[in-house]
């Protein structure tokens, strides 16, 4: 021992060249002590990566976990790593469905951004021409008699104001004639009895031109015309030559077609888009090739009970009378909503419509993931592909347009508000045609193995013998690919619990083989042995 302490002495700068050389290496190896504690860094990231794949999941229906890699059981997705889903999840409203990218364009979703615009709509429309009742005069008898003559021989005839239409007898009208020829008399001594005689021959439609000859004439006149009170056409002639008439019977109808009405039928949905003023072309079947014009002169204030129709009135010159009364007409308005020349506009295609609700997935923005928010919204009146927004969304909101059907399907699987469960009401997961899955929670897991089988016998036997183990949840078998899918709680039971006793049943599955005696048991229909036990 003292001969090594005598040789460090000895040797007592070397050792210090020694220990200098020796600092020196490890700083270069390792500065400030860094590098040991990076490759354990990346170690211990490496691992909880692993740890964090080991759950895999599916896009549009989250409730699937499964330990490895595979295809969704529900929609055939490939499932993914539960940690690409949990930084939106985690930080976005509980309400709201997240979706991956992948799942966004397998479901072909599309957006738009909500904007403002003119609230325009082509309303067309359908009528018929119709006579101007204002145009119309029913022509009565004002003193009975008998029908001498008429110069109107059928309807359709057209005639000129004061134009004789018939020549009449009337013994009550020779007597008005001889009072007004007295009062004459007495013109100068009793003029109010003049004036009364002369104004009892005008209230019976005699002219001053008429009533004039007969003051000049000294006696009155056996036969009497009736004139045509305005120019048209003969709708209806009601009497013939020798009938008698009484006081207020009707003679004839006529109707000046020099203007007419266009009627059109307006169902409910078009009356918020029209108003008095707004200008019409329309077309008539009759007349190919032409086009009419008008303005909207009268919307009418009632409903049609039968047929749910507003008319809708237009007012036409007609000189040429090429507009016949009763006309198919076809009309277009080019209409904006009257309150509102700027509306909030979105797509039909972004509606969700139950008929009480009007519902849009809204997209949240900020986010790693598409996530959309379910939102209830008022509409206002439909404008050709699309819907005024009366309320419910803000301009510049951001909406889906397209996949709003798989967006919604996604959440009534997650319990999540949707179309038709606003409340947000647990859904029966996974459920569609020809599979029976329950209810799930966080600790539920799914599977899926195989189990030989052949028929449906061999279908409940199969769901019946899951099915009876405490802890399994669902148990659903499809025929075609020979797979068992299974829902259950890992901490009842196991996936190997389940296929003994499957196999204990008399069917193969993956890992174990049916006894012989159970076997050989079933019917003929339901032997069907796995090849792969053999």
């Amino acid at each position: 021992m003292k001969n090594f302490i005598q040789k460090i002495k000895e040797n007592y700068g070397l050792v210090i060249v020694v220990l200098i050389v020796g600092l020196l290496l490890g700083w270069l190896i390792s500065p400030s002590g860094e590098a040991p504690s990076s490759t354990e860094t990346a170690v211990h990231e490496d691992h909880d990566h692993e740890s964090e794949a080991e759950t895999w999941t599916c896009s549009m229906h989250p409730q699937i976990r499964m330990d490895h890699p595979g295809k969704c059981p529900i929609c055939s997705m490939d499932l993914i790593p539960l940690s690409s889903m949990q930084s939106d999840e985690e930080t976005a409203n509980p309400n709201d469905i997240v979706m991956t990218e992948s799942a966004a364009k397998l479901a072909a979703v599309q957006t738009i951004v909500v904007g403002k615009g003119a609230a325009e709509k082509q309303i067309y429309l359908q009528g018929k021409v119709q006579a101007d009742e204002r145009n119309l005069a029913e022509m009565t008898a004002r003193f009975g008699g008998r029908i001498e003559k008429l110069f109107v021989n059928f309807t359709g005839q057209h005639v000129r104001k004061g134009e004789k239409l018939a020549t009449i007898y009337s013994p009550d009208l020779i007597t008005a004639q001889r009072e007004l020829l007295e009062a004459t008399k007495l013109k100068d001594s009793r003029p109010s009895l003049y004036k009364a005689s002369r104004e009892k021959l005008k209230l019976w439609d005699l002219t001053e031109d008429q009533i004039s000859s007969i003051e000049k004439a000294g006696e009155p006149k056996t036969y009497f015309d009736i004139l045509a009170t305005i120019s048209g056409t003969v709708m209806a002639r009601h009497v013939a030559v020798g009938d008698y008439v009484k006081k207020g019977e009707p003679l004839f109808q006529l109707i000046n077609l020099s203007q007419v009405w266009i009627l059109f039928d307006a169902y409910e949905s078009d009356l918020p888009w029209l108003r008095v003023g707004d200008p019409v072309n329309f077309t008539v079947q009759a007349l190919p090739g032409k086009e009419f014009n008008g303005k909207i002169s009268y919307i009418d204030p009632f409903m049609s009970g039968s047929s749910r129709v507003a008319k809708v009135r237009v007012v036409v010159s007609n000189p040429q009378q090429s507009l016949k009364p009763e006309m198919f007409v076809n009309g277009i308005v080019e209409s904006d909503k009257a309150e509102k020349s700027n509306e909030l506009l979105i797509p039909k295609s972004a509606v969700l419509w139950t008929g009480k609700r009007s519902v849009v997935y809204v997209k949240v923005p900020n986010t790693t993931n598409p996530t959309f928010s379910f939102r209830e919204i008022e509409l206002g009146p439909e404008t050709g592909n699309y819907y005024v927004v009366a309320n419910g969304l803000n301009e510049g909101e951001e909406v889906a347009v397209n996949g709003v059907f798989k967006i919604d399907a996604a959440a009534q699987l997650q319990g999540l508000p949707s179309m038709m469960n606003p409340q947000g009401e647990e859904s029966e997961a996974g459920q569609m045609p020809g599979m029976d899955m329950p209810k799930t929670n966080s600790t539920t897991e799914h599977a899926m193995f195989k189990v030989s089988g052949n028929c449906d016998m061999c279908k409940d036997r199969i769901e019946t013998a899951a099915n009876r183990i405490d802890g399994v949840l669902s148990a659903n078998w499809d025929p075609d690919k020979q797979m068992l899918h299974l829902n259950f709680d890992p901490k009842k039971t196991s996936t190997d619990e389940v296929q003994k006793a499957v196999a204990a049943a008399g069917h193969d599955t993956e890992k174990y083989k049916a006894p012989d005696s159970v076997y050989n048991e079933l019917p003929e229909c339901c032997l069907y042995r796995d090849e792969s036990h053999d």
